[in-house]
């Protein structure tokens, strides 16, 4: 005969046995919380500055300087370097007591978002009217980059090889661009009767620009010289100039706190720098880890990671090379392979967060929920985890069992329901080597948005995972 058990024991054998997600502000005591709107407000200035992958490389550089990293290709003493490609990606590294031979703790995320490039050949006249042709990068909803303030920031290499930064629409005083959308009065058959993603053509995202007119009236395209004129008094353009220009059309303004609590913030790019700001956080105030750390910042994860500066590149090869040079005179490619093997990663990408108003493409037992802290998602990709990496189960335990002893508020889950959709990290670029690697990072709400939101929480507790990453060491 069984034994009927008491209320009591009933709540400590469910307290034993089941598994009680808490919420981040539950677990944090008062200076927790203070450290963790500080936090938030370094990572607003992070984000409001580093709206392309340059800047947000220039800001990576700066930081680390400041905590007396070195550029390797300048410099092999020390423990702390850093390298950089093309001014678009860029990794850190430190070296621990264990030399870099015997594997690295690498966090991979990227610093890539969606957003509107100008095409090659961009300015046009159309209807007395200056007007700039894009071609979006990476996943959008176009709809939700029309009739809103648009800034443009990039590089320009003129003619004599000069180097121009573009940066406009930032500044309270700057103007603002915009993509036109048609008035509903007119809209009934050309957009509201076709598909949301039809109904504004990728070909159709195209900037205003200006709206003066050159003053002689017998001139051909008076609105586009017009516009060349002031580019030229300005910067000392020609039209030839933006065939070698790269510039990115990125939402203006600020990152900004969200809600009447402040709990939340709100900006572009988040997906990754969310990721990517935590984890230079983690890596700038490492001294000397047991294991040699890296902190990798990809470009071209929105657009499948390839390219000299995307993270199927050999840019992780070639530095792991220089770091194992400095502790060995010899360095030949199968020590490179191996340290890659016997390397531990976090591919640091966000997560979709359960949206109270679209509850139904998540499945909820597995959807990451917003104030939980970091997801862990086993494996990504789409359907039957088609273009996935599938993170190792001993793995997985040894980092749950890492997180939890360092009261790391972590969740588990996926990008929604099976057939739902789905989609790809750097993950399956660094499994190749053999590492064991996972995708872990912050749910978002509104991703690949031109506003996306995130936690505070969350973000707080991504930095301390990090960290504990960093920290930890395996057999």
């Amino acid at each position: 005969m069984v034994k009927k058990m008491t209320k009591k024991e009933i709540k400590q054998l469910s307290e034993k046995l089941l598994a009680r997600p808490k919420l981040v502000w539950d677990r944090l005591s008062a200076q927790e919380r203070r450290d963790c709107f500080t936090m938030a407000e370094s990572y607003k200035d992070f984000l409001s500055k580093a709206k392309t992958e340059r800047q947000a490389v220039a800001e990576i550089i700066t930081m680390a300087n400041e905590k007396g990293f070195k550029n390797i290709d300048l410099c092999s003493e020390g423990k702390r370097f850093y390298k950089v490609a093309q001014n678009k990606t860029i990794a850190l590294a430190v070296l621990g007591e264990k030399p870099p031979q015997q594997g690295l703790a690498l966090i991979a995320s990227h610093i890539d978002c969606p957003r509107l490039d100008l095409k090659q050949n961009p300015l046009y006249e159309e209807v007395e009217l200056a007007m700039f042709k894009t071609h979006y990068y990476g996943g959008i909803k176009k709809y939700q980059w029309v009739t809103r303030p648009l800034a443009i920031h990039g590089r320009i290499i003129k003619g004599d090889g000069q180097a121009i930064d573009i940066r406009l629409g930032e500044d309270i005083y700057d103007p603002v661009f915009v993509v036109c959308d048609l008035l509903p009065h007119l809209a009934r058959k050309v957009q509201a009767d076709k598909k949301m993603s039809e109904a504004i053509p990728g070909e159709k995202l195209n900037i205003l620009a200006g709206g003066i007119p050159f003053e002689d009236e017998d001139t051909k395209e008076r609105f586009k010289l017009e516009l060349l004129r002031v580019l030229n008094e300005r910067y000392g353009l020609v039209e030839e100039d933006l065939i070698s220009a790269e510039l990115e059309v990125v939402p203006a303004g600020p990152a900004k706190d969200v809600g009447w609590d402040r709990s939340f913030v709100g900006a572009y790019g988040q997906d990754d720098r969310a990721c990517a700001f935590h984890s230079l956080q983690a890596i700038l105030e490492m001294d000397t880890p047991t294991r040699t750390v890296m902190a990798h910042f990809a470009d071209k994860e929105e657009i499948g990671s390839a390219g000299a500066t995307g993270a199927d590149s050999l840019f992780l090869e070639n530095f792991t090379a220089e770091l194992i040079q400095i502790t060995s005179p010899r360095t030949p490619h199968l020590d490179v392979l191996r340290c890659l093997s016997r390397s531990r990663a976090l591919s640091a990408d966000v997560n979709a967060g359960l949206d109270p108003d679209y509850q139904e493409v998540h499945e909820k037992r597995n959807a990451a929920r917003i104030g939980y802290g970091i997801c862990l998602s086993k494996f990504g990709g789409s359907g039957g985890k088609y273009d996935s990496s599938d993170a190792d189960v001993d793995y997985l335990g040894w980092l749950r069992l890492m997180f939890n002893k360092h009261d790391v508020a972590w969740q588990a889950g996926e990008l929604g329901k099976v057939d739902e959709g789905g989609g790809g990290t750097v993950a399956k670029h660094m499994a190749k080597y053999g590492m064991d690697i996972i995708d872990c990072g912050p749910p978002l709400l509104s991703m690949h948005s031109p506003f996306e939101i995130a936690h505070k929480g969350d973000l707080y507790m991504t930095y301390r995972a990090f960290k504990t990453f960093f920290s930890s060491d395996w057999d």
